[in-house]
């Protein structure tokens, strides 16, 4: 039995040291390329035409922020068309219908356009609307963004290379500040944009449109096969499938769009679940079409991690359940010091997921010394949604298909301000949050375990385990007992 038990954690720990090597290799393509100039393109002079998709479905609080906002682009007006594609079941399509009447009387080319099904859900919206969009160029934003006015004057011009199929912008975060949970949303997502999407753009890897805050060519598109909706990750689809027809895109690190972060955990799980499936889902597809293609090795090797890093998250969950156990052998059993010596290895990937972090921060925050002290309040949560994620890996590779649920957003700004009494909120209490509770309470025991054997190495780990689960789940049923 220990045989199997060190074994299925060797391999476990052998997975996650894999992908946090991947960190390290990132950092090195940032330093090794950040010399290269960024992007850079001459202003715009000539204005096709653009039309702008907002994707829309039940955003009571915050769709009258979005209109407010694409409206007020600085644009010829005859050059701008606005779709709002509402696939509402509440009284948000009366708002829009209000709002798009309001600025149609201002001059403004709005439409307000309704599905008779919400079949195919956000892709199956797009695809609605490019059938009947005029623009060249297609921009995109979420219900919970606020594009800047200068967006469509900083982002077309990369367009000047016909190769150009996508620009996509960086996030920014409108309520960073409201929580601890907000603060740890940041900090993940900065590493994405700052340093993963930069990186991957300026060392010529894949990079993905984010869904949101972007610009597609509409003949880029088109010749990728429009919008699938197979996947609950219609945008890394589309992505992947229009740059292996050999199409350019383009980060922005420097042009920014706000957005408002998940102040619910229910919601962000909901989220986590629809991001992490819906990449595993795209992995399944698109993988043997990218290894048969004619692409670099280096390349391939790349986009395989990008497209199949939320397989970490059953690893986590087995090193975590493995971890007490390990503890018991290593000091019952004899002739294995040799094992956990060469165990100390693993560390190398949890420096490897502190650098990544910290060059992001350092790339776009001066004060990104005190973000870093959040660091391991966000590696405990990520170990602590591993429950979470893990169903949605599971249920990817099953090829279990489950509908796509948006995630509400509430217009909550600053601290203080009240979601708890606001529609949308999850109001069921999911039993997996019994098990992250199970989980906590399996490392309190863990830890006096370790310290009954003087076993001081795995208490840090031990104590990220207990905060991650125990912080995910109370939190998790505090939200849902509020509602």
């Amino acid at each position: 039995m220990e045989i199997v038990l060190l074994g299925l954690y060797t391999a476990a720990l052998s997975v996650l040291f894999l992908f946090g090597i991947h960190s390290l290799v990132m950092v090195y393509y940032y330093v090794r390329t950040s010399r290269s100039p960024s992007p850079q393109a001459p202003p715009l002079q000539e204005f096709p035409m653009v039309t702008v998709q907002l994707p829309i479905y039940n955003e009571y609080y915050v769709v009258e922020r979005l209109l407010r906002a694409v409206c007020a682009m600085e644009y010829p007006r005859d050059r701008l068309e606005i779709q709002v594609l509402d696939d509402s079941t509440d009284e948000t399509t009366e708002l829009i219908a209000r709002l798009v009447q309001h600025y149609r009387a201002q001059g403004i080319d709005i439409v307000h356009l309704r599905r008779n099904s919400r079949e195919g859900y956000k892709a199956g919206a797009l695809r609605y609307g490019l059938e009947r969009a005029r623009g060249e160029f297609i921009a995109i934003f979420d219900a919970d963004f606020v594009p800047r006015p200068d967006f469509l004057r900083k982002t077309l011009p990369y367009f000047a290379d016909p190769r150009v199929g996508m620009v996509q912008t960086r996030w920014e975060h409108l309520n960073e500040d409201y929580s601890l949970l907000t603060r740890a949303q940041a900090l993940a997502l900065d590493g994405h944009f700052a340093l993963e999407q930069t990186t991957r753009n300026r060392a010529g890897f894949f990079i993905n449109f984010n869904g949101t805050a972007g610009v597609w060519r509409r003949a880029c598109i088109e010749d990728a096969g429009n919008w699938h909706t197979d996947t609950l990750a219609e945008d890394l689809d589309l992505s992947y499938r229009a740059q292996l027809r050999g199409w350019k895109f383009v980060f922005l690190n420097n042009v920014t769009t706000p957005a408002e972060l998940p102040v619910d955990i229910n919601a962000l799980k909901s989220q986590q679940y629809r991001w992490t499936k819906g990449a595993v889902e795209v992995a399944r597809k698109l993988l043997p079409l990218l290894w048969r293609s004619s692409l670099p090795l280096r390349i391939k090797l790349e986009a395989t991690v990008h497209l199949t890093s939320n397989i970490v998250f059953p690893f986590i969950l087995l090193v975590a359940v493995l971890n007490v156990p390990i503890v018991v052998l290593k000091n019952t059993l004899s002739g294995y010091d040799g094992y956990f010596t060469a165990l100390s290895v693993f560390v190398l990937a949890a420096i490897g997921t502190f650098l990544f972090y910290l060059y992001a921060q350092r790339a776009i925050h001066w004060d990104w010394q005190r973000r870093l002290l959040f660091f391991p309040i966000f590696m405990a949560g990520s170990m602590g949604f591993a429950v979470n994620n893990t169903r949605a890996v599971i249920e990817a590779l099953l090829g279990k298909r489950t509908e796509f649920v948006r995630t509400p957003k509430y217009n909550i700004l600053r601290s203080g301000e009240r979601w708890q009494d606001k529609r949308y909120a999850p109001r069921r209490i999911d039993p997996l949050v019994f098990a992250e509770l199970l989980l906590a309470l399996y490392f309190a025991v863990g830890i006096g375990v370790s310290l009954y054997h003087a076993e001081l190495a795995a208490l840090p780990f031990q104590f990220l385990f207990l905060l991650g689960f125990g912080s995910i789940g109370l939190l998790s049923l505090q939200h849902a007992l509020q509602r």
